[in-house]
This record gives C-alpha cells, structure tokens and sequence, in this order.
C-alpha cells in the first residue's frame, strides 16, 4: 500500500514514517525483544516494509528528503536506550562482585551489537549514500562511539579491576571464567570504534594488567627468593613464563604478550639475577659441580630471555673451569714436590686436561646450545690452564710427548679409531697454547725418532695427526713435517734401486742409507768417528752412487742417528743386539777380548768426551752389560777402563740396548732465534705497509698477526731497535714515539 502511495506521488512526513513505522514496527520490538532476553528476528517481510520506509524517506526531493533528520535520529535512539536501559542496569551490578559485573557487560554489550547490527540493516540506505556523501561515520562506527561514550567510560575502571582479580586468582591457582574475560576483551579492543586501533585495550587495560602484573610478581618474588634454592625459584619462573603466555592466547591481545613477558622477567629473573647465580649451595658454581645439567639448562634458558643476561653466567662458568683446571696443574705440582721424578712424559696430567675440556665442551654444547660467550669462556679458561707450566717441562713438550706415545709402537696400546679420537682431543688442547712453534719443534724432534727408528705404529696416524695441526694452524706450520715423511717416501723408491748396487759389492754387510733434507729435519750432532775398513767402504760406494745420480746435493753423514744389528758371542751363545750406529762401532772395537781405558777409545774412535761417555754408559751401566767397565760404577770417567764382559748372558737372542739421545728434545736458542726472525718479518711487513706508524699501534698489531707464540712487548721492542740499527727502520725526527719505513 505505501510503495503505491509513493508511487503516486504521496509524500511521508517525518513524524509519519518515524512514529507509525520506524519507531513501532522496528525500534520498539527491537529493544523489547532485548530487555526480555529473546534472539531478536525479523520476518523477511517485516524487514523489506521498514528498509523501505527508510529508503522513501531518504530519497524523496527536498525539502522532503529527511536522510540528515534519520541519521541524527538513529544516533538518539541508541543512546536514549543506553542512557535509560544499560547504564542504570550495570550501574545496579557494580557492587555486587567483579564477576556479577562483568556478566551483565558482556550481556549488555551483546545487546548493543544485536542493535547495532538491525540498525545498520534498516538504514543501509544512509550508509551507502547520505554517510559517504558527507564524510560521516558509518552507522555502525557511530554505534560504537555512543556505547564508547555512554556505557564504557563509566564502567571501563571497574571492570579493568574486576578482570585483574580474576587473572590474579587464576595466577594463584583458581579456576575463573576465560570465556567471559575474552568477552570482555574483545570489547575492550572494539573500543577502538572498529579499526585497528587498539587505544582503548592499551591505555584502559593493558597498561593498568602490566602494573598489577608487575606487583604481583614482585611480590612472589621476595617470597620465592627468601626460601626457595635457585633451580626451585628456576622451576617456578619457567612455570610463571609459560602460564603467562598460555593465558595471552587463551583471553587477552596477542600484542601483549611481549610487554607481559618482559615485566615478568624483570621483577622475578633480572632484579635477582646475580641473587640466583651466587645463591649458596645452589649457584651456578654448585650446579656445575654436581653436573646438575637439566637445572643449568633451565638457568641458560631463562638468563638468555634478558638482555645481556648471560654474561654474568658465563663468566661464572669460565672461573670454574679455570678452578678445575688449576686443580689438575696443582695435582702436578704436589707430585713433583712430593718427590716424584720430573720426566718429559706425564700421560696422566695431560690426560686430564683432555678430559676436563672434552666434558666442559660438551656441557657447552649440550646445555648452553654452543653459545658464543660459552664456547668463549671455555677458550679463557684453557688457555690459562694450558700456559701454566709447573716444573721444568713445559706443557707444550707434555702434550708433544703425549703425542709421541700415541704414534709410537710400544706406547699407548690403542686400536685405529682410539687413535684418532686421542689426536683429536690432543689438538684441541694444543689450540690454547700459546707456544705453538715450541709444541710445533719438540714435536718435529720426536717424529724424527719415530720414523728414523721405525718406532711409528702407522704412517696412517702419522699423516692424520699432522693434516690436524695443518687445519689448526695453517701449512706453513707442517711443510717441514710433511717434508719429513715426503723424504722417507722418496728414500723407499730408491732403495730397491740402491740394493741392485751394493749386490755387485762383497761388502760382508747389509748397509741401507736414508737420505734426509736438511731444511726438513731437526739439526743433530755429527761426530766424525773412525769407522771400521767395512763401513768406510759401504759409504763410499753409495757416496759414488748419489753424486752421479744428483750432482748438485753435498751428503753429511749423521751417525748418531743410524742403527745396526750386531751378531756378538758371548761364552757358546750368540745373540743379535739391536743398537745405534755410533754403538756399533765402539762394539766392534773390542773384538778379541782387548781391554781400552777411555783416553785410549777417544783416539781410536775420535770421539769427544761429551759423545763418548754417553755411548760408554749404555753399553757397560745399563740393563745389558755387554762390556765390563772398571772401577764397577754406574758413572763413567776419564780413568775408566774396558773390556767385553766375556760372563755376558741373557734369556733373550734379540736385544735392544738403548742409548740417551745426543740431542736435546728441542734447542730454546734456536727456537728464541726463530722467534727473533718472526717478530722481524712481522714488523717490516707492517711497515711497509703502513709507511709511518706510533709505537704502541706497531706492537698491537705484531701481537694479532703472530699466532704461533705471543711475545712479550720488550722483545718486540729490541726487535724494533734491531730493525732501526740494520736501517729498515728510524725513529721519526718529530715524534720519537713514531717509526718510519725506509724501503
């Protein structure tokens, strides 16, 4: 009927359609349904009759045109009915309890969105054209902001409180109603008037949640800190952390999630740090030494949430270890001071620095996850440990020599994967020397014996151990190992083509020669001693086949180093002793049963005092006496006298009779002299580079680019007055604390 008279030309009056159709067939029904608490709906037919009501009203021609009455009119009726109807309802909730309170809101804030959603459907016709043709808010928006106005500003303080009581009661282990906190909630975030705005949420909750957060927790935190040990406190913050931010996704914004988190780690982590990692009998200190692995994790795990939280931790973790590895190098100390003989070789000390590293590194890597200021504070420790020498041998000619029993046969009894596990953790200590270049010349000196004596159990390991040392420290720090074995390969292919030779001689010996470089190998002594008619001849005739097969090589022939197996009766046994060139000969000397005093060997053998007692010592004051010396004593003198001990006898056919080495495990001079030549190459270098630099800038930057020792700054000082002397180097004639290059 009204679609006719519109089409008729009948025009509806405001009062009209406001009073007889909108206010009575919509608003009215529309807000008793909602104070009688039934799901408010339109039949299809009752919403079309009043969408177009609106619609007629709000395109009829002016002055009949009443869109700007209808949207000022809507507004009103929304906040009559919150004004008359939900404000004095809450207001009549407000003292009965949080709860009662937060019910009724959200009961009312449903109603609101029911009215606000049939509202907007009504008057779609204003949204669509009049709203946007004018740069108004839209229905729904303008819906809000009455609710926002009328409702929320009076009620937001009491339900802020009301919702911090219930998370403080579900804080302390009380079941609440989550449900009606996210309602709650969520309107709170809609008070941002429908966009993305979350002021109201942040100002009118969040902030006042974060406060009383943070009171709460301090709080537990005195009460926790005064009874509980520090994995116990640990247990409870890991507890709080994870309640915190179930309860974020179960009810509150997830942008409040990190502002929470980091209010709770400040009161009841950052506030007591130091508290928990100093916490007697429960510390740090104390979970490292019980190995309390879980409840260190849980520490690193929980510190690692603050900024810089670790650092204190690790530096507690570093001075441990230092502890514990002071206490290997004190066990040492009291050993040697209690009287035990000081020897090159102490497996036992250096094996448990191995295992006081290899079980840190594991912590490390296991509980702190391979943390760089762990790994860092594990590299501290050790490299103090490592460089504290007690006694007079070094920890670098310790750890050589252990290496040395590792490779050599007859040492560690080990099988090929035992092997490289121990090469393995033995570099690793090694990489917190700081003499590497003194490890680098004992170690050289020792594969030399190895592999001129035969005594490597496998070239295999040899190679193995010498490729770690190569990664370790670069291939400038092996070329001279490497070269060693490249030599004893070399000298392999030619000693079948050598033995062809010597079969064309009836020299009555076996004779074999191992060609050495020079520059490769350590520097030995190279007594010339008199040699039997038959030896002389063996060396002449591979001295003739070397120099037509390289003419440019000069030979130096090493004696102290050779060996021989001498065939000896003694009485109507024969026995086959295994010894050293050098030993040899003086053997063969007392052919016949003839008696020398020692000035007499000197000549025969043309041999020094300081070669010739040593050789005199193994033979006539070792375990096999094969030559009778005379005075009997087990010290030889310039007045001693020998002879073949004619009673000689022994159980075994092959015998071993060992000899002190000639030279030392390593020479300090030329390792000084090394060094010496090091710090002058690293200077110049800089230098010339850099043309001009000051004398402290010079020394630092020596420091970082040596990194097989570190030399102290007076030796980098006498190097650079060397230097200056030798006029690579002056001093800058404005600024004697300056240097120049001068190329």
């Amino acid at each position: 009927i009204e679609m006719a008279d519109r089409a008729n030309g009948n025009i509806i009056q405001l009062e009209d359609g406001w009073n007889n159709e909108i206010k009575k067939r919509a608003i009215d029904k529309l807000e008793q349904t909602l104070d009688n608490g039934f799901d408010t709906a339109f039949e299809p037919k009752e919403y079309i009759r009043i969408y177009t009501t609106c619609y007629d009203m709000c395109t009829q021609r002016s002055p009949y045109n009443w869109s700007r009455d209808l949207y000022q009119r809507h507004g009103e009726t929304i906040e009559q009915y919150l004004q008359n109807t939900v404000l004095p309802a809450l207001n009549d909730k407000s003292g009965q309890g949080g709860t009662i309170l937060l019910n009724e809101l959200k009961h009312r804030w449903t109603n609101h969105q029911i009215m606000n959603k049939w509202l907007k459907k009504f008057f779609t016709y204003l949204d669509r054209y009049y709203v946007k043709h004018h740069s108004l808010p839209t229905l729904e928006q303008a819906g809000l902001r009455h609710f926002k106005d009328v409702v929320y500003e009076n009620v937001k303080e009491q339900a802020t409180g009301a919702i911090i009581s219930l998370i403080n009661e579900e804080r302390d282990g009380e079941i609440i109603e989550k449900s009606l906190v996210k309602s709650i909630v969520e309107l709170y975030e809609n008070m941002g008037l429908g966009g993305a705005s979350l002021e109201s949420y942040t100002n009118d909750l969040e902030q006042p949640l974060l406060d009383a957060t943070r009171a709460y927790y301090a709080r537990k935190r005195e009460d926790w800190i005064a009874k509980d040990s520090t994995p116990d406190y640990l247990i409870k913050v890991e507890k709080a952390l994870a309640e915190e931010k179930a309860r974020v996704t179960e009810y509150l914004n997830p942008a409040s999630e990190p502002k929470i988190r980091r209010v709770v780690e400040d009161e009841i982590l950052q506030k007591v740090q130091m508290n928990l990692l100093e916490k007697e009998g429960s510390g740090c200190r104390v979970l490292l030494a019980n190995d309390k692995s879980e409840d260190l994790q849980r520490m690193f795990h929980l510190f690692s949430r603050l900024d810089n939280g670790l650092q204190p931790m690790a530096s507690i973790v570093e001075s441990f270890i230092t502890s514990m590895g002071n206490a290997c190098v004190e066990k040492r100390q009291a050993k040697l001071d209690g009287g035990e003989k000081e020897k090159n070789d102490d497996p036992e000390f250096v094996k448990s620095l191995i295992d006081l590293h290899e079980k840190y590194l594991g912590v490390i890597r296991e509980t702190f996850s391979g943390h760089h200021l762990f790994q860092k504070a594990l590299k501290n420790s050790f490299e103090v440990v490592v460089n504290q020498d007690v006694g007079q041998y070094s920890n670098a000619e310790l750890m050589s020599t252990f290496c040395d029993r590792v490779l050599k046969s007859g040492g560690e009894k080990l099988n090929d994967s035992e092997v490289e596990e121990s090469l393995d953790r033995i570099v690793q200590l090694f990489s917190f020397l700081t003499d590497k270049d003194l490890f680098a010349d004992i170690y050289r000196n020792q594969l030399a014996k190895r592999l001129l004596n035969q005594r490597s159990s496998s070239d295999d390991a040899e190679k193995l151990m010498i490729a770690k040392l190569k990664v370790q420290c670069g291939t400038q720090f092996t070329s001279k190992m490497e070269g060693m074995l490249n030599d004893l390969a070399v000298g392999n292919d030619q000693k079948s083509e050598f033995d062809a030779r010597m079969e064309q001689h009836d020299t009555k010996l076996s004779f074999s020669v191992q060609v050495l470089t020079t520059g490769f190998w350590p520097t030995y002594k190279t007594p010339e001693v008199s040699l039997p008619a038959n030896m002389t001849k063996c060396l002449e005739i591979f001295t003739e086949w070397h120099d037509a097969k390289h003419q440019k090589r000069k030979l130096s022939w090493v004696h102290s180093l050779g060996n021989a197996t001498v065939k000896s009766i003694f009485g109507k046994k024969s026995y086959d002793l295994q010894v050293t060139t050098l030993q040899a000969v003086v053997l063969n000397t007392f052919n016949d049963g003839k008696t020398f005093d020692f000035n007499e060997l000197k000549k025969i053998l043309n041999l020094n005092d300081i070669t010739l007692k040593p050789l005199m010592h193994s033979l006539s004051c070792g375990k096999y006496k094969v030559i009778t010396k005379t005075p009997a004593n087990n010290k030889i003198n310039s007045t001693d006298s020998f002879t073949a001990n004619a009673k000689f006898s022994s159980n075994m056919r092959k015998i071993r009779i060992p000899m002190a080495s000639l030279d030392p495990s390593h020479n300090k001079n030329r390792v000084e002299e090394d060094r010496s030549w090091a710090i002058e190459a690293a200077i110049v270098r800089i230098m010339k580079a850099r043309k001009t630099l000051k004398h402290q800038e010079l020394i630092a930057e020596v420091l970082s680019q040596l990194s097989f020792f570190r030399p102290q700054p007076r030796d980098i000082k006498k190097r650079i007055e060397a230097l200056i002397d030798r006029d690579y180097l002056e001093r800058s004639a404005e600024n004697s604390d300056m240097y120049n290059y001068l190329a």
